[in-house]
């Protein structure tokens, strides 16, 4: 797996932006089966910021333009949305650096600090039937790809739909998962059954993320 640039960074985070633009009322009807249903809103009101705003981030680094989408999903994602993926940024931003090339040790170290500020945050586990139920698997499948053999020679193209795969998989898991965080947990095992919104919007994410970086990078 090679290095990352600050144009492949961009290339995530626009991708990311735009997917969960389109995805908003899909992910707000998942929501909406045991929670309050505000969810994909809630996110789409700060990715559409990150999207109109992003030409005048601080690109100089990747830590400065992660950190600066961190900061705006603190500010402009509502609910306890905001807090968490904000935190989620502003840690990887702070992993990252000033780093302008990523090699793929230093994408790991961005998605763990990222993992642990969304645990701290909102007092998450794995198993608790949230976002980290998907998240979680797919770096652990990622971090496993950067030494397998079979996996090097497409810029890591294999490695992050492997990834993709292994969270779309993990979210549908959710199902069996009784909810123990977020408006969900109230309805207690009327939870059990549906699968969680933030965890599938994981498995969407990264699915269009790698069809993007496999357009650019995997030929």
């Amino acid at each position: 797996m090679a290095q990352a640039s600050i144009d492949d960074l961009d290339l995530v985070l626009m991708t990311m932006a735009k997917t969960i633009v389109d995805n908003a009322d899909y992910f707000a009807h998942l929501d909406s089966i045991v929670g309050d249903g505000d969810f994909g809103y809630s996110l789409r009101n700060g990715w559409e910021v990150v999207l109109s705003d992003y030409d005048g981030f601080d690109h100089s680094s990747a830590g400065a333009l992660l950190k600066k989408v961190g900061l705006t999903l603190t500010s402009k994602v509502g609910g306890v949305s905001g807090p968490i993926w904000g935190t989620a940024f502003l840690r990887g931003g702070v992993a990252a650096g000033d780093r302008t090339e990523l090699a793929p040790e230093d994408v790991i170290a961005i998605l763990r600090a990222a993992i642990t500020g969304i645990m701290a945050r909102g007092g998450a586990s794995l198993g608790e039937k949230t976002l980290l139920d998907a998240l979680v698997p797919a770096t652990d499948s990622l971090e496993a790809a950067i030494g397998d053999p079979a996996l090097q020679g497409d810029h890591g193209a294999a490695a992050l739909q492997r990834a993709a795969d292994v969270a779309v998989k993990a979210a549908e898991e959710t199902k069996g998962m009784l909810a123990m965080r977020g408006r969900a947990a109230y309805t207690g095992e009327r939870s059990i059954g549906s699968v969680d919104a933030g965890a599938t919007a994981i498995g969407v994410i990264l699915q269009a993320i790698s069809a993007a970086w496999r357009e650019k990078h995997g030929k």
